[in-house]
């Protein structure tokens, strides 16, 4: 199995104000990129899940 680019699209938040974000992340499926945007994020920004807010995964064609 061969890993996809996805394009993660959200936001967190950082103490009082919601923060947009935009990552790209490599894994096999939809359900592994979403949960190492949430690993990802949360521990750069020392953040629960629960400040954490995915609006959108899309794959990324080309390369």
């Amino acid at each position: 199995m061969t890993d996809k680019n996805f394009e993660i699209t959200g936001k967190y938040r950082e103490r009082k104000v919601w923060k947009p974000f935009n990552k790209v992340i490599v894994a096999p499926n939809e359900k592994v990129a979403e949960e190492r945007a949430f690993t990802v994020i949360g521990s750069k920004h020392h953040l629960m899940r629960c400040y954490i807010k995915i609006n959108a995964i899309t794959p990324m064609n080309g390369e």
